[in-house]
């Protein structure tokens, strides 16, 4: 382990730099306008055009760095990143901010991009497995740790947005100083986006039922926990903890995924997700304490739904155009992140209370279990035996090259 982690040690450095600052800056964004008054569905506009930067940047981003190279690429997006973020400290607006936060979207999709590539490129096969799970580890902790960077300034002030902007200038120093190959982007596969709708449903359905549940996550839970009164300390210690928990948990739910039909192991966790959620929704309980372990567990189940039902989509199409079924698995992924925070803050102000996100997971989720059951009861998917599945792989979506990564997909040296 100490061996890979010094091998990839400045690839390493950047992801969690990086995203720290990525962690940071969304919840800072969020919070901001739920103090200065913005209400929940412009709030919602705003982050959402987030995810639909990041839907746009896997069509441009690999462009700029087939022409320019990895190091010069990563100069430009990080650069830019910074530029962006600095930029909205200097003027309040909703529609300026939207404007930026689908530009930060952009060329963080490009950082990613880099990254990913350039340790698909100099991984040995048999190593694959090990780096990917680091990698992903590293985005978990990245994310976790921004939140509590919100204790540090006034976040009515510019203050936090230097500090976030110093962050992403500092992820360039580690690959910058690299000495090491200038790796190609991976080939690019096909996809057919309905092909793979029907030959797995439910692996496409469930990725875009966890877009819809985790950037509403991201981008609301700030604007709920200040509209119940939680201090800027206590919001960061709900995001961090729901992070935390749903990192540990993907290692449980991997090991009973693979023992178990991951069908049914989806249903039972979209199906808790759903009454969970209801149940808090109805009980109305706002305090910290409740809402911390409330938050921890459903961290645990929420971020548990996306690899699932990559696994799920795996199990079906086996190891024959893995890379291309993950790509498009991803992007269903997108499609509901692009759209979920406009519906969660919809359902928030139409229900009369912040709490109503709870609700928007609740349906989202429900959905998710009705659609498991209906498919399973009219045969309309391949039921795989438990020792035919594919590894469980605990993974975050970032790019379409991490799953070059994924030691599922075929890999020729």
């Amino acid at each position: 382990m100490a061996t890979t982690i010094g091998a990839f040690g400045a690839l390493f450095a950047a992801t969690f730099i990086f995203l720290t600052g990525s962690g940071l800056l969304s919840t800072l964004l969020s919070t901001r306008m739920a103090m200065e008054g913005f209400s929940s569905t412009t709030a919602g506009i705003v982050m959402s055009c987030y995810f639909s930067g990041l839907l746009i940047g896997s069509f441009v981003c690999h462009r700029l760095i087939q022409h320019v190279g990895h190091i010069r690429a990563f100069t430009v997006f990080a650069a830019t990143a910074t530029a962006v973020i600095l930029l909205h400290g200097l003027y309040l607006s909703a529609w300026f901010w939207a404007v930026l936060r689908f530009l930060s979207g952009i060329v963080t999709f490009g950082m990613f991009m880099v990254i990913e590539s350039w340790l698909n490129e100099c991984t040995a096969s048999h190593l694959r497995g090990r780096v990917f799970s680091i990698y992903m580890t590293l985005t978990y902790l990245g994310i976790g740790i921004g939140q509590q960077l919100l204790n540090i300034g006034d976040i009515r002030s510019n203050e936090l947005f230097i500090l976030t902007g110093v962050i992403f200038s500092l992820c360039m120093v580690p690959v910058s100083a690299t000495e090491g190959v200038h790796p190609s982007l991976p080939e690019t596969k096909p996809y057919h986006f309905f092909a793979i709708f029907r030959k797995s449903p439910l692996g496409m359905l469930g990725c875009m039922a966890a877009g819809l549940s985790n950037s509403a996550f991201y981008a609301l839970t700030p604007v709920l926990c200040n509209r119940i009164g939680m201090s800027l300390h206590q919001l960061s210690w709900i995001m961090s903890i729901t992070v935390f928990c749903g990192l540990a948990a993907q290692w449980v739910v991997g090991s009973i995924s693979d023992r178990f039909d991951r069908t049914m192991v989806l249903g039972v966790i979209s199906t808790a997700i759903a009454i969970f959620s209801a149940l808090i929704f109805i009980s109305r309980q706002t305090t910290f304490v409740t809402i911390f372990l409330q938050m921890g567990l459903f961290g645990m189940m929420m971020f548990a739904v996306y690899p699932v039902s990559v696994a799920r989509a795996h199990d079906v199409f086996g190891g024959q155009d893995a890379v291309a079924v993950s790509a498009g698995l991803l992007f269903a992924y997108s499609i509901g992140a692009s759209l979920s925070p406009i519906a969660a803050s919809t359902i928030m102000t139409l229900s009369g209370t912040p709490l109503g996100l709870f609700a928007f997971w609740c349906l989202v989720n429900g959905g998710l279990a009705v659609a498991t059951i209906y498919l399973r009861k009219r045969e309309k998917i391949e039921i795989v035996p438990v020792e035919d599945q594919v590894a469980f792989v605990p993974m975050k979506s970032t790019s379409p090259v991490a799953m070059t990564l994924d030691p599922r997909a075929d890999y020729e040296e």
